[in-house]
Formats: C-alpha cells, structure tokens, sequence
C-alpha cells in the first residue's frame, strides 16, 4: 500500500497520499471540507489527485504538438478520451515534510503518446487559514512540451444534499460541450442561464460538468464558495496561473451515490488544450510554471 502523510495545523488536519499526490482528506474541526476515500485501493473519481500533464480530457487521446502526432492511451473508454493525464498513476516521492507541510514530486515521461520529461513538485502546507497547494512543472528535457495542469477535489459543504447547498463564483463564461463525449463546442455566457452562480444561489437540480472562464480575479485570487443552509461552508481561491474552472456536480447513474460533493477544478487551460491550444502551456527546456490554489473552511 502506498504510503501517506498527515498533517495538522489550526484546527485543520488533512492527509495526503504518495501515490497521485492526492488529497485523501480534509478537515476542519473534525467537519469534511472535501469527499474522502479510503485507505489502499483504487481512488474513486480522481478525487483529490493532481491532474499533469493535462487537465481534463484529449480528444481520441490524439494530439499533434510542434507538427508531431502522439498517441497517448485512452483511459475513458466510454467517451474515447484520454482523461486527466499521467501523474495520477505515479507513486510520488517524499521530499520533505513536518507537522504541518509536505513535499512530494514525481517525473512525468517519457511514456507512450507523451515523449516529454517533466519534474513535478507537489506542495501542501496546513495553517490557521486553510490548506495551501501548489504544483511546479520543470522541464527536464532539451525539448519544449505541452502542458497543462489542475487539482481535483470534491468540496463538501456540509450535511445537507448538494442541490441544497448555495454556490457562488465570478465567471462570465462557459464552455458548451458535447453531451455524449464532453469535448469542446463553443463559449457561451452564463447571463441568463442555469449556470450563472455570480451571485449565490443553490444548486437545485442543476447537473454540471463544464469549464468556465471569464473569471474574476481580485487582488490576483479567483475565489469560489459553497455554503450549506445548516451555516457550515467551504471555500477555494486559486491564482490567475489557472483562468479555467471545471465545475462537476458528480452526478451518477443508481444504484452509484450521486451528488456527494462538488468537484472544482482550477485549470490552467481548457478541456483538450493539447488539440485546440487554448491556454497551453509551451514549456521551454529547463522552464518552470506553478500553480497554486487554497481550500479553507467557512
């Protein structure tokens, strides 16, 4: 079983696992501010986990970078994308860690349809005001790559059922998107439809599973709250390295539950960036790029 690392500071605790880097738990004064998993296995839903070299999905897992096809697996059978990228898979090492903080990294590539060598370093540190997070890329190789990167936690409110719970985050656009296979149709406004949350408003019924943009930062933070009626909340900030939000109301098919948390994800490009472009990341040889986001109660 893979090994893992708990960490505890003003009143938070969180635990973080070596494999995939991922967020298994969090929480504030015993209150879960994202879904857990157990311990050993599989971890269900990406939860949690770093999202590199890619966040979200390429198409056919086909991309062509610097006018070279790759090929990279398929591992969402079921819409015929490649989903999430490598590092998920990896058992990441510790570099450094105390009562409160850690530092793991892994090297991505090079690896079928992924010919790149990248260094990534994961960082979680625990205080009075929250989780903090980053991730730093470096490229290892004398080649530029195609990157993009994004966490993956599923953010709990509280008790009550998610379409209860109130949402709020400052973004003036979305991306429509096929409904079979969720790739990339077109950018939409969200005035006037069911998924404008600029100002709070519950959830309800609303099924999400899109990337928004046209996000406002303040002071160089986006910020993004969820709060449940019974007055418990949680809330995540994330910096303008990421000016792409996946939103995933986590919605199953029975007898699977459904619901259970709210998946947001600051991205730092779109949904199959490695065809379209869009945001990609051209990581020169021997460059770096961090992203950084926070999770903190409310």
């Amino acid at each position: 079983m893979s090994p893992e690392f708990t960490l505890s500071a003003g009143g938070y605790t969180a635990v973080v696992t070596a494999h995939a880097a991922a967020l298994r738990v969090l929480q504030f004064e015993g209150r879960d501010l994202v879904v857990p998993f157990p311990v050993g296995g599989p971890i269900p839903d990406f939860r949690g986990i770093i999202a590199a070299p890619w966040p979200n999905r390429i198409e056919d897992g086909k991309y062509i970078f610097d006018g070279v096809e790759h090929h990279t697996p398929v591992n969402e059978p079921e819409r015929g994308t490649a989903l999430h990228g490598l590092a998920f898979a990896l058992d990441w090492t510790l570099k450094e860690s105390d009562a409160a903080s850690l530092t793991l990294s892994c090297t991505v590539g090079p690896t079928t349809g992924y010919p790149f060598v990248l260094e990534l370093s994961a960082s979680y540190v625990l205080d009075e005001t929250g989780l903090h997070a980053s991730v730093t890329a470096r490229n290892a190789a004398d080649v530029t790559a195609p990157y993009g990167v994004c966490p993956h936690p599923y953010l709990v409110a509280g008790s009550s059922p998610l379409d209860k719970w109130v949402l709020e985050f400052a973004a003036d656009t979305f991306l429509e998107v096929t409904p079979d296979r969720l790739l990339p149709v077109s950018l939409a406004p969200v005035e006037g439809h069911e998924f404008d949350f600029r100002s709070p408003r519950a959830i309800g019924a609303t099924e999400i599973d899109h990337a928004f943009t046209g996000i406002t930062f303040d002071g160089g933070l986006a910020r993004l709250s969820v709060r449940d009626p019974a007055g418990t909340g949680v809330g995540m900030s994330w910096d303008q390295s990421c000016p792409w939000l996946q939103i995933h109301t986590a919605d199953k098919p029975a007898p699977i539950p459904s619901r259970i948390g709210l998946a947001v994800e600051p991205m730092t490009c779109p949904p199959d960036a490695f065809n379209s472009g869009t945001d990609l990341i051209r990581l020169a040889p021997g460059a770096e790029h961090t992203a950084s986001w926070s999770i903190y109660a409310l």
